[in-house]
């Protein structure tokens, strides 16, 4: 049985380029996706997934920092359940990169430089993945709040129709916090790195780096700017992302031979 590519559903997904600043540029987490994904193997994305129904939870919700759900749904232009982007991009740093944006109950940003605390940290993260500890129920062990508010959105990006896997993905942008190491967790994602956004441009030209089309748009947002200063303040320039829905274009017998984008000629003649 043939499902028709229309009926494909399309799943809600958060990711979040983090950023740090170098002596000389600014620089983005990226990991390798395991050559078994069933969506995007191999390739090098930002850490982020699937939101799941836990990222909408109240108890989330009253552990987020400076964003209401409110004021997220307004920003992602959906009726309510905006907020659990931004909990879900946090969740899966936290789960793919051992990157968590949150504070403690100091105010500032959790830092994990200590061994024992690393450590725990650890565990957590693979319990979370593993789906044996709420996020909501760590924070409120370890007196954490989510740093939602640190994290701008800037694209929304949907997955063309015809593909057998269909997201609807926000990327956010963040400032890595300065006391934690990204981690890819070699399981899901098999390499990691920091490079400079124009570097990875120029990696994924040679074919060095594999990236699907959102991954190199949303590099070239990041490449003018040097510094996350910068980087952060063109984010909150944007306002509300048009979302963005490439076409495939297919050849007489039905194989697909290109994408094609919004701006392309071409695009609104496509079904």
């Amino acid at each position: 049985m043939t499902t028709d590519p229309v009926d494909v559903p399309l799943r809600p997904a958060a990711t979040v380029m983090l950023l740090r600043d170098t002596p000389t540029d600014v620089e983005v987490f990226m990991m390798q996706r395991t050559t078994s994904a069933a969506f995007a193997s191999g390739m090098y994305v930002f850490p982020g997934g699937r939101v799941d129904d836990i990222d909408g939870a109240a108890e989330l919700n009253d552990l987020c920092d400076g964003l209401t759900d409110g004021e997220a749904s307004d920003l992602l232009r959906v009726p309510s359940g905006g907020l659990a982007f931004w909990v879900a991009a946090i969740r899966e740093s936290f789960e793919e990169a051992g990157v968590l944006l949150a504070r403690d109950h100091s105010g500032e940003y959790v830092k994990l430089d200590n061994p024992d605390v690393q450590q725990r940290f650890a565990h957590a993260r693979h319990a979370v993945h593993e789906g044996t500890l709420s996020l909501a129920e760590f924070c409120r062990r370890e007196e954490l709040r989510l740093a939602v508010d640190t994290i701008r959105y800037v694209s929304h990006w949907i997955t063309p129709v015809g593909e057998r896997r269909r997201f609807d993905t926000r990327f956010f942008v963040a400032v890595a916090p300065p006391a934690q190491n990204p981690l890819h967790d070699d399981q899901e994602t098999i390499d990691s790195l920091w490079v400079s956004p124009s570097e990875a441009l120029q990696r994924a030209q040679r074919g060095e780096l594999a990236m699907i089309p959102p991954t190199v748009a949303n590099l070239k947002f990041l490449a003018p700017h040097h510094t996350t200063h910068e980087a952060v303040a063109a984010a909150q320039t944007i306002g509300i992302p048009t979302p963005i829905l490439p076409k495939l274009r297919y050849d007489g017998d039905g194989r697909v031979v290109g994408i094609v984008f919004p701006d392309d000629p071409g695009y609104a003649q496509l079904p």
